[in-house]
C-alpha cells in the first residue's frame, strides 16, 4: 500500500474522533453544544456525581446565587430563560444548565457515575488510555478536561475538630437535615459562600459566631426582580435583554481594567471607604471589616444583606485566630470559649491544584502533577506542551472579573477549531510549541506582577503556595476572545 493510500486511511480514521469530555457542569456543556453546533457528534461527556451541574448542583447552601448578574452569567447564544432576579439563585441557574442540554440535545452523550481518576497517552496509537474509579478504562483520540477549579472544597486542619459533638460541615456539602432554628452556629470564614448564607440562616438561629480571618470589600448587590421578562412584546425584550448584556460587559470590562491602575485602585478604595462608614456606625465594627489592601486583589464580593446581618445583636464577628474546638465550642487565641451547636465551614476550594486529583501521563512519561510542581500553566489556558490532544477548561490562568461563561465560550470554540484542524491534516495529534508556552506564560505574569493582585497585604486564593498566581486572566474578557479566535497551526507540533 503506498503512503498516499496509508496517509488518506488514517485522514478518514481522524474524521470523526472520537473525543471524551471529564466534567458536566458549564464547561462541559458549552464544548457539547459547540462541537454539535460544529457538526461534531462523537463525543461523550462524563460526570463523576449522578446528576449535571458542577458547582451549581453541589452548592445547595440557604441563599446559594450567582454574585455575577444573570443577563451575563449565561451563553451568549441562549438568552431567551425567564430569569426571575438580576442575580439569579442556585436552583434557577441548576435549572438553566438542564433546559440547555435538553435543547440542544446533549443527554445522550452525557454518562454518569464516572470519575477518571489517571489518563495516559499511547504515542504509538495516538490515543488517550483513560481509567476510571472501578477498573473501567476508555479511548479516546481527544481528551477534554472540564472539571472546574471549585470542586476541592477546603476544611482547614484545627486542633480538636475531631472531637466535636455537633454537626459539622462545609458549605458545598450543606447538610439540609439540619435544622438551625434555634441553635447557636458557628461559620468559620467570610468569603463569598458566608456573605449568602449567614444572613439566611441568621433568620432563624439563636446566635452566630462569624469566624474572620481576613475582611472582604463587599460591595452592594443592587439586586432586583427582573424586569425584562413583564408583559412585553418578544422583540422588544430581546432587544433590552442585549442592551442590559452589553452594558454588564461594558462594567466587568472596567473593573478588570481597575486592577492595572493604580488611580482606579484608589478611587475604588475611596468609594468602599466612603460606602462603609455611612452604612456601619459602631468603630468596634468597622475596625474589624476594614482591609488592610486594596479592592481587586482578591475575589470581588457583593451582598445587600452581609453588612446588616453583622451588625445584629444575636450575629457576633470574631476577629481572634481560632486556637481549637472543643466538644461543644470553639476556643480563640484569647482564651475566649464560644458554645456552639454546630459548625459551619465557608472556607473555600483549592482552585490552584488544576485538575486534581486525575494523574495525567502524556509523551515520553512526562507527568502534568511534576511539570506543574511549581505552579499550573498552559497556553491559553488549553494546551500544555508534551501533553497532546489534551484541552482543559477553566485552566490556568482563565478566572477573571467578570463571567466565566463568556470564557467558557472562548474557549469553546478554539478547542473545536483546533479539531478541525487535526481533521484537515494528516496528523494524529497535535501539542503546543514548548517556547510558545513558556513565551505566553511569561508575558502572563508579568503583566500580573504590575497589577493590583500582587499587593504585599494580599492574601488570595489566586496564589499557590510559592505565591505565583496561577488562576487569573490579567486582561480583558475581548482580549482572550480575540487572541484565541483562531488556531495559529505554527504555534503547535503536529504528529
Amino acid at each position: 500500500m503506498n503512503l498516499h493510500r496509508v496517509k488518506k486511511l488514517l485522514k478518514t480514521r481522524f474524521s470523526s474522533p472520537n473525543i471524551l469530555i471529564a466534567g458536566c457542569g458549564f464547561g462541559g456543556v458549552a464544548l457539547g453544544i459547540t462541537l454539535k453546533k460544529a457538526g461534531i457528534d462523537s463525543f461523550k461527556i462524563f460526570e463523576r456525581a449522578a446528576d449535571v451541574g458542577g458547582v451549581w448542583r453541589e452548592n445547595t447552601y440557604p441563599g446559594a446565587a450567582c454574585d455575577v448578574p444573570s443577563r451575563f452569567y449565561s451563553f451568549s447564544f441562549e438568552q431567551e430563560y425567564p430569569w426571575s432576579l438580576r442575580y439569579a439563585p442556585q436552583n434557577e441557574i441548576y435549572s438553566y444548565l438542564k433546559y440547555c442540554i435538553r435543547k440542544y440535545n446533549l443527554t445522550p452523550h452525557i454518562f454518569f457515575g464516572v470519575t477518571i481518576s489517571s489518563a495516559k497517552f499511547n504515542e504509538k496509537n495516538s490515543l488517550w488510555s483513560l481509567y476510571a474509579t472501578g477498573g473501567c478504562e476508555y479511548n479516546a483520540n481527544i481528551f477534554v478536561s472540564a472539571v472546574g477549579l471549585f470542586n476541592q472544597p477546603v476544611i482547614p486542619e484545627i486542633p480538636g475538630k475531631e472531637l466535636f459533638k455537633g454537626p459539622q460541615f462545609h458549605s458545598s456539602r450543606w447538610d439540609h437535615s439540619y435544622d438551625v432554628t434555634g441553635k447557636t452556629i458557628a461559620s468559620i470564614g467570610t468569603g463569598a459562600s458566608a456573605i449568602q448564607y449567614v444572613p439566611e440562616i441568621s433568620r432563624t438561629a439563636k446566635q452566630i459566631y462569624v469566624f474572620q480571618r481576613t475582611p472582604q470589600h463587599i460591595f452592594p448587590k443592587g439586586d432586583r426582580k427582573n424586569s425584562v421578562f413583564e408583559p412585553i412584546d418578544k422583540p422588544w425584550r430581546k432587544l433590552i435583554g442585549r442592551y442590559e448584556r452589553l452594558k454588564m460587559f461594558l462594567t466587568f470590562e472596567k473593573n478588570s481594567r481597575r486592577r492595572n491602575s493604580d488611580r482606579l485602585v484608589q478611587k475604588s478604595a475611596k468609594n468602599f471607604q466612603n460606602y462603609i462608614e455611612k452604612l456601619v456606625k459602631s468603630p468596634d465594627l468597622l475596625s474589624k471589616i476594614i482591609p488592610n489592601y486594596p479592592p481587586g486583589c482578591k475575589r470581588g464580593l457583593r451582598s445587600d444583606e452581609w453588612y446588616q446581618t453583622l451588625m445584629k445583636p444575636d450575629v457576633e464577628l470574631v476577629n481572634n485566630e481560632i486556637r481549637e474546638i472543643t466538644k461543644s465550642a470553639v476556643k480563640t487565641a484569647d482564651g475566649t470559649k464560644r458554645p456552639v451547636d454546630a459548625i459551619v465551614y465557608g472556607t473555600g476550594f483549592k482552585p490552584t491544584d488544576f485538575l486534581a486529583p486525575m494523574t495525567i501521563q502524556g509523551l515520553n512519561g512526562k507527568n502534568l502533577n511534576n511539570e506543574w510542581k511549581n505552579g499550573a500553566e498552559a497556553y491559553f489556558g488549553m494546551s500544555v506542551a508534551g501533553f497532546p490532544n489534551l484541552f482543559i477548561m477553566y485552566g490556568p490562568n482563565t478566572n477573571l472579573s467578570g463571567s466565566i461563561l463568556y470564557m467558557l465560550e472562548s474557549q469553546a470554540r478554539y478547542i473545536t477549531r483546533c479539531i478541525h484542524l487535526l481533521r484537515k491534516s494528516d496528523a494524529q495529534f497535535m501539542t503546543v510549541r514548548d517556547e510558545k508556552q513558556k513565551q505566553f506564560n511569561a508575558e502572563l505574569q508579568k503583566r500580573i506582577a504590575k497589577s493590583v493582585l500582587v499587593h504585599e497585604n494580599c492574601n488570595s486564593y489566586f496564589r499557590t503556595e510559592t505565591g505565583r498566581i496561577t488562576t487569573q486572566w490579567p486582561g480583558l474578557m475581548l482580549e482572550y476572545r480575540w487572541r484565541t479566535r483562531r488556531v495559529r497551526k505554527r504555534d503547535y507540533i503536529f504528529s
